[in-house]
């Protein structure tokens, strides 16, 4: 069993309160969507956050907020996914080095750019000498780091924070853009969905979670199955999810609400609707990435928002993309796919709390 009894989100949207979240989207008209930064003080004294990249504040900020909200002060691990790690300090680095003809350089940038910074940093924060981990798997970065959390749980290792953290630079995008992958046309959540051409939109963010073997009052939910593929085809994406349905013990009608990654870009979306309509057909469903936009750890963004849904028991209107049934909902499904190379289902349930 894992429970997520804490978890806190930076994101180009207000996520940091999921009662100001579902006032309305936040509208960026870019080509990439950046986060909204909160006030660090809280936890960060003024000459830390001066020496920090934003990734490394942001993921500092949630991580502990999450394990305050959990009433936990010292995690048995700390796992972090990341699939670029931290751009900011790895261009600075590259810069000073071309800048400097590869003389002179400070090692500074070159050791905060590392992917494993964010979990090092929080290590150090609460002075933590747990198990600690970071995976940088491409599209399946924060799958990995869940994956190796759950199995932390199966170890009677409990709580474990968890998180996934991806970021963007008008550089970094500048040049990936040229792979096609990427909407190149400034644009905005509301439309994002509409767009209908190639190429996804772009953003960024921060979630973390804390994970318990055992479920506390205010838990969101229980996470209770996690598939990951790699490539697959149509039959096994179907078999896939048929199978983690029987062995949850529930069928396809079980399911009230099913979260879906469209980005925008008509080639990924055709299999969303392609797997709605042959799946779940006439069901609940919503979006996502028109709100964080497409990354590699875009679906951290999910888990959170799933987790919260079910807390609340809340559908934002917003991310519907079709009619919200009036039941409660119990179990709810998240199928994200990274430009349909990592495939990812994720089944949260509401938890049974005495």
């Amino acid at each position: 069993m894992a429970y997520i009894n804490g978890a806190a989100n930076i994101s180009p949207q207000n996520t940091l309160n999921y009662r100001q979240f579902i006032q309305g989207e936040v509208s960026q008209n870019n080509v990439f969507f950046q986060s909204i930064n909160p006030d660090y003080k809280e936890f960060l004294t003024p000459i830390e956050a001066r020496r920090m990249s934003q990734t490394v504040k942001q993921g500092i900020y949630c991580a502990l907020t999450a394990l305050k909200e959990a009433e936990c002060k010292s995690p048995k691990a700390i796992i972090t996914g990341t699939g670029l790690g931290i751009l900011s300090d790895t261009e600075k680095f590259l810069e000073n080095m071309l800048k400097n003809e590869e003389q002179f350089l400070t090692p500074t940038s070159f050791i905060q750019s590392t992917h494993n910074t964010v979990a090092a940093q929080i290590a150090l924060k609460l002075k933590s000498h747990a198990y600690n981990f970071t995976y940088s798997q491409k599209g399946h970065s924060f799958e990995s780091a869940l994956l190796d959390a759950l199995l932390q749980l199966d170890e009677k290792k409990s709580p474990v924070l968890v998180g996934g953290t991806d970021e963007i630079t008008a550089n970094f995008f500048k040049i990936f853009a040229q792979t096609g992958d990427w909407k190149t046309r400034k644009t905005s959540p509301e439309n994002v969905l509409d767009a209908n051409t190639n190429g996804a939109v772009r953003g960024e963010g921060t979630a973390f979670f804390v994970l318990s073997n055992k479920a506390q009052k205010h838990t969101y939910a229980k996470i209770t199955a996690l598939k990951c593929l790699y490539k697959p085809e149509k039959e096994k994406r179907q078999e896939t999810l048929h199978k983690l349905l029987i062995e949850s013990g529930l069928n396809h009608n079980d399911i009230d609400f099913i979260l879906t990654g469209n980005s925008g870009d008509k080639r990924s979306d055709k299999l969303y609707q392609e797997f709605l309509a042959e799946e779940f057909s006439g069901q609940s469903s919503g979006c996502f990435k028109q709100l964080s936009g497409e990354c590699q750890t875009a679906t951290a963004f999910a888990l959170w928002l799933g987790a919260n849904i079910i807390k609340h028991n809340k559908v934002p209107d917003f991310i519907c993309s079709s009619p919200k049934n009036k039941k409660s909902i119990n179990n709810l499904l998240i199928y994200n796919h990274f430009f349909d190379i990592n495939h990812t289902f994720i089944l949260l349930s509401k938890p049974a709390i005495d």
